[in-house]
């Protein structure tokens, strides 16, 4: 039979030494999430334009509507990358995005002439801004 006296020298020794163990870990920090960078957000969405070229020459909506609505999501969790902020980078910015969300519309009602238009206005919005920005030095 333990003494009461070793029983509370032994709970005591149990409490400090995991107190003890707390406080001599650091917490762990979490590293925040990396960001991809411009050239890395334009690739990713060559390949989903691609992807909606694919989709409608199969007249496969399941896959243009994905592909399009991938572009929105894209376009709208990049908005941080806005960094030029011209009038015309706005304005192009807002035709891709709602040419995306008309695609993903037109592709939910089966509509292949209304995707395909909607495909072709985003593929204009893109070649707009590349035209804007080409040559024209980042601040």
């Amino acid at each position: 039979m333990f003494h009461p006296r070793s029983l509370a020298f032994g709970i005591a020794a149990v409490l400090a030494l995991t107190a003890s163990h707390g406080r001599s870990e650091s917490p762990k920090q979490k590293e925040p999430p990396v960001l991809p960078n411009e050239a890395q957000v334009m690739q990713v969405k060559l390949k989903r334009s691609q992807a909606l070229l694919e989709a409608l020459t199969k007249e496969d909506f399941k896959q243009i509507e994905e592909s399009a609505n991938s572009l929105v999501r894209i376009s709208k969790a990049t908005e941080f990358l806005r960094a030029y902020k011209t009038e015309e980078y706005e304005f192009q910015a807002r035709v891709f995005q709602r040419s995306a969300e008309t695609l993903a519309e037109k592709a939910k009602a089966k509509n292949l002439d209304g995707a395909t238009l909607a495909y072709l206005d985003m593929t204009v919005s893109c070649v707009a801004c590349h035209s804007h920005f080409r040559g024209r030095k980042r601040d």
